[in-house]
């Protein structure tokens, strides 16, 4: 029953977890685009702390080369402290800032984002399948080309125009086959599991029992049906 037990309760989280993910796909794409942002975002904010961290440890030196530098009556003092912090300072973190500003934006928009980014595929897409569809025009000329050719251009170009039509929907498909995906496992899994579970249980009543008389020899004892 441990067995069948274990096979059940794998079944039902991924059948569950499946359902959420198909049911919502869209919400699970919005609110990964918020993780990733979430992300971003805090990684520049430590970069920028880091940073003001290293410049203020290098304003520190600079003083205490300077402090030191005077009390040896003035013998190697540096002529400009500024020239210390901005030697030994970090360099601005420009690509901390584009991240803070980049997590923003996909935690505060994470719909216009996505939209945005299949837009930009989808005209990708559709500009391909273009020109796939003119090479294959100018090709005409020269010689016959079988109809399979033409199809997968126009396949690409139809996809790009679904895109631009459904940008969320084709956004979260990945999440829906996935989800169907463990659905399906699901149901392998309590079909498979009950098949073992049988198996098992068969062998276990076909295997003769034994037992030890009082010479010590083991005896074979008879299956009652």
């Amino acid at each position: 029953m441990r067995i069948l037990n274990s096979f059940i309760v794998r079944a039902i989280c991924a059948a569950i977890t499946g359902y959420l993910l198909v049911m919502y796909r869209t919400e699970m794409v919005q609110w990964l685009t918020i993780a990733v942002g979430a992300l971003f975002f805090i990684s520049g904010v430590f970069s920028l702390i880091f940073y003001y961290s290293e410049k203020l440890r290098a304003q520190k030196v600079a003083e205490r080369l300077k402090t030191m530098a005077e009390l040896r009556d003035g013998e190697g003092a540096p002529q400009n402290p500024d020239d210390i912090v901005r030697a030994v300072s970090p360099s601005f973190p420009i690509v901390g800032v584009g991240s803070i500003i980049l997590g923003a934006i996909l935690g505060f928009m994470p719909s216009d984002f996505v939209k945005g980014t299949m837009y930009a595929l989808s005209a990708l897409l559709i500009l391909g399948g273009i020109s796939q569809i003119y090479n294959l025009v100018c090709a005409r000329r020269l010689a016959h080309i079988p109809w399979p050719w033409w199809v997968f251009p126009v396949v690409v170009a139809a996809v790009g125009v679904f895109m631009v039509a459904r940008p969320m929907e084709m956004a979260a498909l990945p999440f829906r086959i996935l989800g169907w995906g463990l659905m399906l496992y699901a149901v392998v899994e309590i079909v498979n599991g009950i098949q073992i579970f049988r198996i098992r249980r068969r062998i276990e009543n076909a295997t003769p029992l034994t037992h030890i008389d009082d010479t010590g020899d083991i005896e074979e004892a008879e299956i009652v049906e």
